[in-house]
């Protein structure tokens, strides 16, 4: 990584995880709901590459906005992203005891305290959007609309229902496994981009562009999930390994083996690029879609 890079993705961070202590700070008037807010903020504080707000904040500034803008925003993709990792973990569906190297939010705090922690985070970030002032009417309903259908039935929320349904399937092909990752995953990033664009003020045109380079980086980010869960480690990774082939998921490594599916992450990765390639000043992005590729965490 360069040395500007290498600021740039601490700013965005350290501007994301000082924002989420804001919005989400015990107060006197909150005081009743603390366990709530416990349970809220230790896995909103288990770290994490933090690569939904990094998008936020890079798209609003690659089309010459203001950060100000893009704080809510940002905040909001960690939040649902967080409630996702809460939820997934809980018994009822992937059943694991740990997450980002701890125990998971369910393990901490109990099931009925992790799912609600998982609810109050679904709907936190809508309230933090519309109160926020230096968005206007316009771009609120906006962003609202979208990252409402990013996250529901066809969008994060499908995507699950559809991998859960995979696993009791020996039919999965790689038209299926794409679909199931555009929405699982693939959405939640695109969206990122989007809201980024949003706050600076970018046109259909732009924002069309960049939600098809966030699908591409989706997917070939879910690729390298699917080889590390083969080759990584629980001490690297922060969760467990092997998870995949335990509940008999159908993944790329699975269909092409690790080279194959190496290959094909190189491919999307490469289309991904092509398009950041319409903007300028794409260097932060550029360097960001390269380290997503060769990560080993």
């Amino acid at each position: 990584m360069s040395r500007e890079f290498d600021e740039k993705l601490r700013q965005y961070i350290s501007l994301t995880e000082d924002s989420l202590k804001e919005y989400n700070g015990l107060t006197p008037e909150t005081e009743p709901q603390k366990s709530l807010i416990t349970a809220m903020n230790y896995s909103l504080d288990a770290g994490g590459k933090r690569i939904r707000p990094v998008l936020v904040y890079a798209f609003c500034e690659l089309f010459g906005g203001d950060l100000r803008k893009a704080k809510a925003p940002a905040c909001a993709i960690e939040m649902i992203h967080t409630f996702s990792l809460i939820h997934d973990d809980l018994p009822a569906m992937d059943n694991d005891d740990f997450r980002r190297g701890k125990p998971s939010c369910h393990k901490a705090f109990g099931e009925a305290a992790a799912i609600l922690a998982g609810d109050a985070l679904s709907v936190l970030p809508y309230e933090i959007i519309a109160d926020d002032d230096s968005l206007t009417a316009e771009q609120k309903v906006k962003i609202i609309s979208r990252l409402s259908k990013a996250v529901g039935r066809s969008g994060m929320i499908g995507g699950q229902v559809i991998d859960m349904e995979n696993e009791s399937r020996n039919d999965v092909d790689e038209a299926n496994l794409r679909n199931m990752y555009r929405c699982k995953t693939g959405e939640l990033i695109a969206i990122s981009c989007i809201m980024g664009g949003i706050c600076a003020g970018a046109d259909d045109a732009q924002l069309d562009i960049a939600a098809e380079y966030a699908f591409r980086l989706g997917l070939a980010f879910q690729i390298i999930d699917d080889i590390l869960d083969v080759t990584g480690s629980q001490e690297v990774l922060g969760k467990p390994v092997g998870s995949d082939a335990e509940e008999n998921k159908t993944t790329f490594v699975t269909l092409y083996g690790v080279e194959g599916a190496q290959k094909i992450a190189d491919e999307i990765t490469g289309e991904a690029m092509e398009l950041l390639n319409k903007f300028e000043n794409n260097a932060f992005l550029a360097e960001l879609t390269e380290m997503l590729l060769k990560r080993k965490n």
